[in-house]
């Protein structure tokens, strides 16, 4: 990897894994970099839960009516937390704490992919996040924003094709409708 600019258009969100595990360095960099992840007025709300046991991700593949299934083939998943009451922005932490994993996963030639589970909902109707509360047995203050499935990619996925930017969307001093003129 040369550069972020690289980084960003080789990360692809990968629902396929190899069944190669992940080495005890390549998990604590990915520890490192959920923990290095910036947070308002440094209050660190989140709580990382990584889960590699198989029976577990199977459970974990079921958190939400479609597309949480692949969890079940991953390595690794790191489920990602985080205590409303130790920050009003505790959403936007662990969101950053997560795209940082899946940013160090990329550097290491790793494949990832975020699954939703805030305001998500199981097959049966059960709220998604009581349903990892009940797999995990995680303290009742804690609300899980994503499960980050991470592994050793088990497809080829093009970089981001920039002839695909939609540099409508970005407007310069004021909104104008159609993009910057």
């Amino acid at each position: 990897m040369e550069s972020f600019s690289d980084l960003i258009k080789l990360r692809r969100s990968m629902r396929r894994f190899t069944e190669e595990e992940l080495t005890q360095e390549q998990v604590v960099a990915l520890m490192k970099a959920a923990l290095m992840a910036p947070s308002s007025k440094r209050s660190t709300p989140w709580q990382f839960i990584v889960v590699d046991d198989k029976e577990l991700l199977l459970q974990l593949s079921l958190c939400k009516a479609q597309g949480s299934q692949f969890l079940a083939d991953a390595p690794l998943a790191v489920v990602v937390a985080a205590d409303p009451l130790a920050s009003d922005v505790w959403i936007e932490d662990a969101s950053i704490a997560a795209i940082y994993v899946q940013l160090q996963a990329e550097d290491l030639g790793l494949g990832s992919c975020w699954v939703q589970v805030r305001e998500r909902y199981t097959q049966t109707g059960i709220p998604s996040d009581d349903y990892v509360h009940n797999v995990l047995n995680l303290p009742l203050q804690l609300q899980t924003v994503c499960i980050i499935a991470v592994g050793h990619k088990g497809m080829e996925r093009k970089p981001f094709n920039e002839e695909f930017l939609q540099w409508e969307k970005i407007h310069l001093n004021r909104y104008q409708e159609g993009g910057q003129e």
